[in-house]
């Protein structure tokens, strides 16, 4: 997973410490030293999700969409990374010489690992919520944070 997906939970994380209060995506982006432009596009990628809402005018911002006890760190994955899986079978096994040993039929047992372990991967981030992270951080975390950006 890339800086984006860091990022995007960072800033969920701190949109639900800030209770509605709108934060703007360059005010973010000062905060965790990222280039505005690059948060912005993470940002744009939550928006269509609807994990995020952009509130405009003169006090807009950023804001969750949802509460954040259901806002899965999944939900946050696939806006930013996409669905498709990580691995991708591309039946290597069949192949130059490797072909030439013969018919195989089904999924390698390699493709069948990897799917394995990606359903795992996906089902822990499904079972886990920005409420939770923030209920895991604790307040002076939080309370720090929100003293920063107000």
């Amino acid at each position: 997973m890339g800086k984006g997906v860091e990022a995007a939970l960072h800033c969920c994380l701190v949109l639900h410490w800030l209770d509605g209060a709108p934060v703007t995506s360059s005010r973010l982006a000062e905060f965790f030293g990222l280039p505005p432009a690059y948060l912005q596009k993470t940002l744009r990628s939550l928006v269509s999700d609807g994990i995020v809402e952009a509130v405009r005018g003169q006090a807009g911002g950023f804001t969750l969409a949802r509460s954040a006890s259901s806002i899965t760190l999944m939900d946050v994955v696939a806006a930013v990374e996409g669905r498709e899986p990580a691995f991708r079978c591309e039946e290597i096994r069949l192949d130059g010489r490797s072909g030439a040993i013969g018919p195989r039929s089904g999924q390698c047992a390699i493709a069948r690992a990897m799917s394995r372990a990606e359903l795992s991967y996906r089902s822990a981030l499904a079972e886990q919520t920005i409420g939770d992270l923030a209920e895991e951080t604790g307040p002076d975390v939080r309370d720090r944070t929100i003293d920063a950006l107000t």
